[in-house]
This record gives C-alpha cells, sequence and structure tokens, in this order.
C-alpha cells in the first residue's frame, strides 16, 4: 500500500488484515484520503483507476469522469467567461477568453468518484461496504491530526475557494464561526480536526453506496448547491451518471508494456513521449540510459524533447472520445513516434514542434491524491481520485463535508476545438493511473499526481524503472524536471538535485531553465510505487516530495 497519507495507508492496510482485496483496500484509502486531504479529493470529484485481476490475468480500466450539465451552452459559458475577464484580466487584448472562470459554478461537472468507487468494488471487492468505509468513517468522526503539507494546501484552500461559499465553513476547521468563514485561521501541521457532516455522508455511501450521490438526498444537496451559485446542474444530470469501463491503451518499452487510460485522461501525452524516446533511443549512437542516480543532460534532453511533442498531441486531439475522433492508434504506431523521434536534434531545443496545436494545455489544477496496492491473492490496483484545483470550486453542499470538483475549467470555449464545451461532455482531464505489465509476469501499479506533471511523471518514472533498472523508491527519489503548466514552448523547471551542470548544459541547448527545491519541490509530483513479482514478493515507494509513505499487512 502506497499512498500520500500514512493514515489513508493505515485503512487500506486495516481493510487488507481482514480479508480484503486490492480493490476494498484502495476504495478504503480513497475514503481515507477524502478525510485526511480533502484539498486535494473526495467524493466531489472524479477517478480513475486500473486493476489487474489475478483471477483471469486481465488487466481493467475505468473511466470515472463525469459530464458537463445538460443545460450548460457553450454560447452560456463564454457570457460568463467575457463578463468575468471584464477589462482583460483573464485574456489577453482583442482576444475572447478560451476558459471559464477557475471557481465558477459552471465548471462543476458531475462527480464521478462515489460511482467509481461503488464499480470497483462491486467488480472486485470481497467485504461488505461498512466494512471498507469504517477507517474512514472514524477518522472523520472522532479526528485526525494534518500532515505538515496538507496543512498548507488546506491553508491556501480555504482562504482561497471555501472563505465566503455558503457551506466553506464545514471544511474550515480553525476556529472560525460557522457564519463567518472567512475568519478562519491559518490549519495547523499536528491540529486535530473532525468532519462530522463528511462522517454522514461516508456513512451514507456505506449503507447505500452511491445511490444517495447520483439520485438520493446528496444529489439533492450537490444541485441545490451548485444553483445556489449561479449554476445549471440538475438532478437528471446526476442520474444519467455512470462509470465506463473502457479498454487501456499500451505501449512496449524494455520488455514490458505500460498501460494508460484512454482519453479524456492524458495518459497519451505520456505514451506518446515514451515512444518518441524509445524510438530515438534505438536510432541514437549513443543511445540514452546510462542508469546514473540522476540523468545526465543528454538524456533530461531526450526526455524533455520527447514530452514536448508527447503535448502536441495531447494539445490537438485529447477530448472526451464520445465527441470528437482521437486517432490512438495512429498516435502510437512505430512508424508515426519514428518519424517524430527523427525531428529530435540532440544538441538543441527544437524551434518548431510536430503538427500544430490549438494551445488548449496549461491548466494550473494540481491537487489530486494517487495511491496503489496490491493484494495477498496477487491482484494490483493503481488509483487516482481528485478535485482539480485544491478544494475544487470550494462548492460544499449543505451537511456534506467535501467540496465539488471544477473539472468543467478544463474545456475550451473555442467551438472549433475538439475539446470545446459542450452539453453532456467529459473535459480533457489530467488525472492518470498508470500500470506496467511485465514480460517476466511481474506487474507494477504506479503514479504521479499533479496537474500537467503527471504525464512527465510518468514519463520520467517509467524510464527509471524499465530503462535504468532502479528499484522502485530510488525511481521516485530521482530529481525531475516539467515542462512549466504542460506547455510545449514554455518554461523548464528542473529540480535542484539535477546539479548546475546539466542546467548550464540544457541552457546551452536553448532550454529555459528554473531550479526550485526545498518544500516547493512538491511542483514535480507526488508518486507512488507498489510493484509485485510474480512469486509474490511485493515492493513499495512512496514520493520523498510529500507526506506520504509506503506499508504493508502482515
Amino acid at each position: 500500500m502506497a499512498s500520500s497519507q500514512p493514515l489513508a495507508n493505515a485503512a487500506g492496510v486495516q481493510v487488507l488484515e481482514r480479508g480484503g482485496t486490492a480493490a476494498d483496500a484502495a476504495v478504503a484509502t480513497a475514503a481515507a484520503l477524502q478525510v485526511t486531504q480533502p484539498c486535494s479529493t473526495g467524493l466531489g470529484g472524479d477517478a480513475f483507476w486500473l486493476y489487474h485481476c489475478a483471477d483471469d490475468g486481465k488487466l481493467y480500466a475505468a473511466n470515472g469522469s463525469g459530464r458537463s450539465p445538460a443545460a450548460l451552452t457553450l454560447e452560456t459559458a463564454q457570457g460568463v467567461a467575457a463578463a468575468e475577464a471584464g477589462a482583460g484580466a483573464d485574456a489577453d487584448a482583442g482576444e475572447e477568453p478560451r476558459r471559464l472562470p477557475p471557481f465558477h459554478a459552471h465548471t462543476v461537472t458531475v462527480p464521478g468518484a462515489p460511482a467509481a468507487w461503488q464499480t470497483l468494488l462491486e467488480r472486485f471487492g470481497s467485504l461488505a461496504r461498512a466494512e471498507v468505509l469504517s477507517p474512514a468513517v472514524a477518522l472523520a468522526r472522532d479526528g485526525f491530526p494534518v500532515a505538515p503539507l496538507t496543512a498548507g494546501w488546506w491553508t491556501e484552500g480555504a482562504r482561497r475557494q471555501l472563505a465566503g461559499r455558503r457551506h466553506g465553513h464545514e471544511l474550515i476547521p480553525a476556529g472560525a464561526a460557522a457564519d463567518s468563514p472567512a475568519a478562519a485561521g491559518s490549519v495547523e501541521t499536528g491540529e486535530r480536526i473532525r468532519i462530522p457532516t463528511l462522517a454522514w455522508s461516508l456513512s451514507q455511501f456505506a449503507a447505500h453506496g452511491a445511490e444517495p450521490f447520483y439520485r438520493g438526498e446528496i444529489a439533492e444537496r450537490i444541485v441545490a448547491a451548485v444553483r445556489d451559485e449561479g449554476g445549471v446542474l440538475s438532478m437528471s444530470d446526476l442520474a444519467s451518471h455512470q462509470t465506463e469501463m473502457v479498454e487501456a491503451i499500451g505501449l512496449s518499452y524494455h520488455g514490458a508494456t505500460v498501460w494508460e487510460c484512454p482519453p479524456n485522461g492524458q495518459g497519451l501525452a505520456a505514451l506518446v513521449a515514451l515512444g518518441v524516446l524509445r524510438e530515438f533511443e534505438a536510432a541514437s549512437a549513443h543511445p540514452a540510459g546510462l542508469g546514473a542516480p540522476s540523468p545526465h543532460a543528454d538524456e533530461y534532453h531526450a526526455m524533455i524533447e520527447a514530452m514536448r511533442i508527447g503535448f502536441t498531441a495531447a494539445e490537438a486531439y485529447i477530448a472526451d472520445p464520445a465527441a470528437a475522433e482521437i486517432p490512438v492508434p495512429e498516435l502510437l504506431s512505430p512508424s508515426e513516434l519514428a518519424g517524430r523521434a527523427r525531428l529530435i536534434e540532440p544538441k538543441h531545443r527544437l524551434s518548431t514542434l510536430p503538427s500544430p496545436a490549438p494551445g488548449a494545455l496549461g491548466t494550473p489544477g494540481a491537487d489530486t491524491v494517487y495511491f496503489c496496492c496490491a493484494d495477498r491473492f496477487g491482484n494490483v490496483c493503481s488509483f487516482i481520485n481528485s478535485n482539480f484545483m485544491g478544494f475544487g470550486t470550494g462548492i460544499v453542499p449543505r451537511g456534506c463535508g467535501f467540496s465539488l470538483q471544477n473539472r468543467g475549467h478544463g474545456f475550451v470555449l473555442d467551438e472549433q476545438h475538439p475539446n470545446a464545451l459542450e452539453p453532456g461532455k467529459r473535459p480533457y482531464h489530467t488525472i492518470i493511473p498508470g500500470m506496467i505489465t511485465h514480460d517476466s509476469g511481474a506487474v507494477t501499479a504506479f503514479g504521479v499526481m499533479g496537474g500537467m506533471m503527471q504525464p512527465q511523471g510518468h514519463l520520467q518514472t517509467v524510464v527509471a524503472l524499465l530503462r535504468d533498472r532502479f528499484d522502485p523508491q530510488t525511481a521516485l527519489d530521482r530529481a525531475r524536471f516539467q515542462l512549466a503548466d504542460g506547455r510545449p514552448e514554455g518554461e523548464l523547471l528542473l529540480e535542484d538535485a539535477a546539479g548546475h551542470d546539466v542546467v548550464r548544459d540544457l541552457t546551452e541547448k536553448g532550454h529555459r531553465v528554473r531550479t526550485v527545491g526545498g518544500s516547493a519541490r512538491s511542483v514535480f509530483g507526488l508518486g507512488a510505487i507498489v510493484h509485485r513479482e510474480p512469486n509474490g514478493t511485493l515492493w513499495g515507494a512512496s514520493d520523498p516530495r510529500g507526506d506520504g509513505a509506503a506499508a504493508a499487512a502482515l
């Protein structure tokens, strides 16, 4: 079990020790993370998962993202965005705003997490829901100490999104009066917090599953909260939601297959980048992959250029596949990848990238939880759950103790773009779980949370694990890069542990480098890995940039 919160690990381990499967442990952990890290995840957000089933040896993938309200038109959204932009605060001079304001009620899409939890339990769980949810309910009811990084994120989100919201005080625990949430102080490290309203919501899921969130009392409260803030979400929007089982997309690399969920998630960006890198390495006279503790500048350069190419594909194509044609097989074909790999110049940064991209990326959301687990039966689960920007919109349904996501900010307001907002459509989604099936029979669940960092983190983690043969913890410890906000033409962030020589060499190649260190290293994402050998040996790792850990049941 590996996650960003030790108490969430404990919930998952407790369920495993009771004889639960990886599916039971995953939902227990997701629920505990809703309690201990509500500034990143929860019942008001979306979820995706990959599950390797020991019984049949198959990999299952689920898209638990929600759709925009049926009554929300592009014209309505454009009007709201234009009014909010005013004198140009959200747009360049003479240009229309490209997105909805990030915390507007129109950015609330149907929360997919409750249904995704239920689908996982129904398909692969073995314990009663009440037993799976009991650790999280106890944490919310009885209280828990806040972890260090979480305290900072919670404080920022409380001031930015919750203060002033009608029921935001339910998630502002720092002593504010119920009628004056703006007066709240900081959330302190180690402060013990109870969220009784959330305990009630989790108990509702334990007793009735996802039903109350889509057709019952909680659904009614969700709709009322959104409409009180000017949104148009309806009960029929919620009632029509269901988790979609999808076919995972994969790519071979160094004796294994790397798997991602297909669009509307951005796993395709990671696979295109990995495929371009694979073809570049195969054609290079001096292939990368020396296995050094930290990559040298040429290795970084090749990965950065491959990732820039991956993001151009994402910008041009990733959208709701029900509303847009996405040529996944063509984009991942060896000939297409090899052609793009030939564009990489070893000595300098590409000034022109292949295929024009409409520029739909760059949404700055980075608040997500990723975790993974394996059980004694051989099952492995890779799971990701998110509100998007911290507390999402900051809209809290009355008496529910969770906030509603703002995934609708991921749409663009250009009707010509595949990812344009339409009624009942899923937006471009940042959150992606990863899985690796090895030719040896081993299975690895992995992920790196953090907005547009996620495909970049996937690429770098896979390279460390498969090409450079690092163990899981060393792979996560390795210094990372990030194309800021996922923009192929943007600034390059580099972890200071990469060293001065790497910074100098990358700068000489034409990259605009800014080093980042200290507590700000979380900008490079928080990862987790669980690896299972064919003989049953398990190996877990958690990112040193976060509050998390890996834990095991005895």
